[in-house]
């Protein structure tokens, strides 16, 4: 497969993305959509769809074709081919994370950042600086994109829903860029792992898929974490205090018990990195009656997870060993794996991101995920997806930030990356 003469990206110039790309994620980090682990529903909040809403009218007013929002949540488009070519998919997820708060966003634009300190309009105290993240120091002159300071800015990832629909208009209004069919998605609930519904990937119809949902320029991310979830339920004897000498069984200290005894210093998220995975607490809910603690398990192979599995079973036997009289129990349920294992063995989705980077005069970085995607679930599903980055920065937090001019740099590689599959 040859590089293009000049990929649509370039011949635009990707200052002409920036506007579209800019405005985009202003608009849409405005609406409030955050996900919550303990609906039932799908989309798992009513406030996902009205992004989800807007969108399908956006990409119908764009003239895409097919375009409908499906009854799990997620909206499907597609962009007709203009040459022979193979159909490929991209997606970005809609959904805000639950960590932090994530209502009433207001994004503000920093236009020519200056490399200092930014402050924050409704947080005075916090400050984001390039002497913490350096990769914000990179970004003299760019107009940094963040939130006001109470929330996050949700850049994860309505930044990759702006990259997409800034490319999709440049895609239909100029129908001399030669490409196969491109199908586009925008799904809900990635972030508590439920993006990706058993229909989906018969639905989407695409031979191969990318996520824009990463970070730093040049990044290709082919590798994530296989991760679990966990429910530890810890059931005491309840009574009135006044009388519980030796009848009381107080199901807060068995749960703290739980927690301490697994081996913090080591396996916490705060305590790892690079291809280490961990044992995570994200809450713990309850009373002296009854307690649930809820945690995640991470690992880039199914061996270790397993291992954190089997020490969590462990640890919770252990504890219930100390007091009969109590009920403990643990379940564990799959998340999403590795990508790594299905793209070893097809490489044409990385094979074209890299050789799309290189057209951009960019040199591709593969480094593994320390989190997941809905490509995770995708490529194990059997649509292989690796990950692209979108710029964001400092995601699930008040800090979270991202450059204008990366988002535009994503935006031409997506259409560079859809010239390149028609092999023109």
């Amino acid at each position: 497969m040859s590089a293009p003469k000049t990929s649509p990206g370039r011949s635009a110039d990707a200052t002409g993305f920036r506007p579209g790309a800019r405005g985009r994620l202003v608009r849409y980090a405005a609406i409030d959509s955050q996900s919550d682990e303990d609906s039932p529903s799908s989309p798992s909040t009513a406030i996902q769809l009205d992004l989800l809403r807007l969108l399908e009218t956006e990409l119908a007013a764009m003239g895409a074709q097919d375009v409908r929002l499906t009854d799990y949540g997620v909206v499907l488009a597609t962009i007709p081919g203009t040459v022979p070519g193979p159909t490929i998919g991209f997606l970005a997820h809609v959904d805000t994370a639950p960590q932090f708060n994530a209502s009433g966003v207001k994004p503000r634009v920093i236009r020519g950042y200056n490399g200092g300190e930014i402050t924050f309009p409704d947080d005075p105290a916090l400050r984001l600086s390039p002497e913490d993240f350096p990769y914000l120091a990179e970004k003299q002159g760019h107009d940094i994109i963040t939130a006001s300071g109470t929330t996050l800015l949700g850049a994860d990832d309505k930044a990759g829903v702006a990259i997409i629909m800034t490319a999709v208009r440049h895609l239909l209004s100029t129908p001399d860029i030669p490409h196969g069919p491109i199908r586009i998605a925008f799904t809900p609930d990635e972030e508590i792992g439920r993006g990706v519904s058993p229909a989906l990937p018969e639905d989407l119809g695409a031979e191969f898929a990318y996520t824009f949902d990463g970070g730093r320029v040049g990044e290709i991310e082919e590798e994530t974490f296989s991760a679990d979830a966990a429910e530890v339920t810890v059931t005491g004897v309840s009574i009135h205090p006044g009388f519980a000498k030796d009848k009381m069984v107080n199901a807060t200290h068995l749960a703290a018990k739980i927690v301490q005894t697994l081996p913090q210093a080591v396996m916490t998220p705060e305590t790892t990195s690079g291809r280490e995975g961990f044992v995570h607490v994200t809450d713990m809910t309850g009373g002296s009656s009854e307690m649930k603690i809820r945690l995640i398990l991470r690992d880039f192979e199914r061996d270790g997870l397993a291992a954190k599995g089997a020490l969590l079973r462990q640890v919770c036997e252990a504890v219930q060993a100390t007091e009969p009289r109590a009920t403990i129990t643990c379940e564990i349920r799959p998340q999403y794996r590795n990508m790594r294992y299905w793209l070893e063995d097809d490489t044409r989705p990385i094979d074209l991101a890299r050789a799309a980077c290189r057209a951009l005069d960019l040199e591709p970085v593969s480094i593994p995920i320390r989190g997941g995607t809905d490509g995770s679930r995708l490529t194990e599903m059997g649509v292989p997806t690796p990950n692209l980055f979108t710029g964001m920065q400092n995601i699930h937090g008040p800090l979270e930030w991202i450059s204008v001019q990366d988002m535009a740099v994503a935006t031409e590689l997506c259409l560079t990356l859809c010239q390149l599959a028609a092999g023109d």
